[in-house]
């Protein structure tokens, strides 16, 4: 059963944590246009942060329910990575949405026409 729990936290904070990157990659990304350099970059260290906070929550969480499938250790640990990366999958899409609007609402002054 230890076997089992690592390997799912290896596993899910891998995860967790390439996810986490790859938001700070894409505001950095968005952040390399001068009008909304500083938003982007504040934006995506903050959504960044709050995404690493409930990821790794709901990874624990997953993680508890492991030794209440003991029987079929093999069958818990691809229900519980498979639950876990459609959490982490759908909160990453939240906190990317996030980041284009925020990004969005600062450009918006630029782009509408005086």
């Amino acid at each position: 059963m230890l076997f089992l729990t690592l390997t799912y936290i290896a596993i899910a904070a891998g995860g967790l944590i390439a996810l986490a990157l790859m938001i700070l990659k894409i505001g950095q990304m968005i952040g390399d246009c001068p009008q909304s350099k500083a938003a982007a970059r504040a934006a995506a260290v903050t959504i960044t942060t709050g995404f690493a906070a409930i990821g790794a929550g709901g990874v624990i969480l997953i993680g508890a329910v492991l030794p209440i499938l003991r029987d079929e250790p093999l069958a818990a640990l691809m229900l519980a990575l498979g639950f876990a990366a459609l959490c982490l999958g759908l909160g990453f899409t939240h906190a990317v949405a996030t980041l284009r609007a925020v990004v969005s609402d600062v450009m918006a002054p630029a782009v509408r026409p005086a």
